[in-house]
């Protein structure tokens, strides 16, 4: 598992546009549903916070992007490659962008997850994110159907 101290072993930076061939991977590794280069780019161009982190050989451990809106941060997005799941970079990415958001001045995080990834909704509600809320339909899913969102908050 890895720990905040970790950090000072990792590469942590802000996600450029030359990041997006490998956070596309990533994405398309880990969901069934994947974020297009295209989301990732017009993120960056509209100057959401885009956080990547890597490992020592600079191999892509994951990522996050948060935006912000007044006072409450928006975690959009947060992914494990498949390489580094089960950890603890998960935690630690969430970490971050508490961290982030905290220092952005934000009163709580908001998220959207999967009533199906059980893996994400594990670390969120052991981080102390609560359900808030339902949105019916929100996801794309198999046959053409639509999967729930789990709205979840956490208060900084």
């Amino acid at each position: 598992m890895y720990q905040l101290w970790d950090l000072a072993r990792l590469i942590y930076e802000p996600m450029q546009e030359s990041d997006l061939d490998e956070v596309v991977a990533v994405e398309q590794e880990v969901y069934p549903y994947p974020w297009s280069r295209a989301n990732f780019s017009d993120s960056l161009s509209q100057g959401y916070h885009a956080w990547i982190l890597r490992a020592q050989d600079r191999q892509l451990m994951g990522y996050f992007l948060v935006m912000g809106i007044v006072d409450e941060a928006h975690l959009l997005n947060v992914a494990v490659s498949r390489n580094w799941q089960g950890r603890g970079v998960g935690r630690l990415l969430v970490n971050q962008a508490v961290a982030l958001s905290r220092g952005l001045g934000m009163e709580s995080i908001l998220l959207e997850v999967r009533p199906s990834n059980v893996r994400a909704l594990e670390i969120y509600q052991r981080y102390g994110f609560a359900e808030i809320g339902r949105r019916k339909g929100y996801y794309p899913a198999a046959d053409s159907t639509r999967e729930d969102a789990i709205v979840m908050r956490f208060g900084l």
